[in-house]
């Protein structure tokens, strides 16, 4: 170009550009920056030969190792699948009460099933199992059971749900609707039983006759609950839908009942005992053989 010069101060000539005075210098690149560069074309050069590089109409070009981060992670889960075969191979052995006799085969199988959980449960009981009161989804960390907690038991719920429609096997309980029945002043007063029950009301005569008459067959003198009959205890202090005097009203007025799914024609046998081994270990498992020589606890022994 016309306008190019050599800077005086710099020796170096410039682009020919200017602009109010100032020029721009037409310094060379620095000779290791240049090799560094043509080397990337080089490498570029390899790896479209070696490598999937080229995006074609349904994939990509294969290169001459035919290796692909696809294939690599097929081997990969080809391996995963068959370790975790073994594992599950012997899970579909075991019968479930005899799986914490084996510690290292119930950590897996929890380990299986914390994952199921995540994908299967955590819509309705959440992430940290807390479940939800406002929903009526139970917390599955506490020892409150309605059919029992150890591990027979929890899988025969997983299996058959709880109210399913259209299946026999499912776990069922019933409470009537006493809307209408009590006056105000009678229903205080059974609100104020059932909150006794747990301490945290003082019961008079009037409530602890009502709920004789109309609430002891199902969840016990006491309270205690009855698991043959999926009726809650409520001498716990853990509700299901509330613990407030509203709440409890509510239900006795119009009873709220759950419903969960039955699994087993949806998930594999294996896939189920681990779910319930890892429910088990939440926090509020039982013990089978405890729990069947604890007269005070009832089991269903349901198979």
């Amino acid at each position: 170009m016309v306008n190019k010069r050599i800077d005086e101060a710099t020796g170096t000539e410039t682009v020919g550009h200017e602009w109010d005075g100032i020029e721009e210098l037409d310094t060379p690149m620095p000779r290791w920056w240049l090799w560094t560069f043509y080397a990337t074309i080089a490498w570029s050069l390899v790896y479209v030969v070696l490598y999937p590089a080229w995006p074609m109409v349904e994939k990509a070009t294969d290169g001459v190792l035919g290796w692909s981060s696809r294939g690599q992670l097929a081997e990969e889960m080809s391996v995963a699948d068959l370790a975790q075969a073994g594992v599950r191979e012997r899970l579909s052995r075991i019968p479930i009460e005899r799986l914490p006799d084996d510690s290292a085969l119930m950590a897996q199988a929890v380990a299986g099933g914390a994952a199921a959980f995540k994908v299967n449960c955590v819509q309705c009981h959440g992430s940290g199992a807390a479940g939800s009161q406002t929903l009526g989804y139970p917390n599955l960390n506490d020892d409150a059971w309605l059919w029992g907690g150890d591990l027979r038991a929890i899988e025969y719920t997983l299996v058959h749900g709880i109210r399913q429609a259209g299946h026999d096997a499912t776990r069922t309980s019933l409470m009537p609707p006493f809307a209408g029945v009590f006056t105000p002043q009678q229903m205080d007063a059974l609100v104020d039983h059932v909150l006794s029950l747990s301490g945290k009301a003082e019961s008079g005569p009037v409530g602890a006759q009502i709920y004789a008459d109309n609430c002891a067959l199902c969840h016990g003198p006491q309270g205690g609950g009855n698991r043959e009959l999926g009726a809650p205890r409520l001498n716990d202090a853990i509700w299901l839908r509330g613990g407030s005097r509203e709440a409890i009203a509510r239900q006795v007025i119009d009873p709220k009942l759950g419903m969960m799914p039955g699994w087993g024609e949806r998930l594999d046998p294996v896939t189920i005992k681990m779910l319930a081994a890892y429910v088990h270990s939440l926090g509020g498992g039982e013990d089978f053989l405890e729990v069947a020589e604890n007269p005070a606890i009832q089991v269903d022994e349901t198979p």
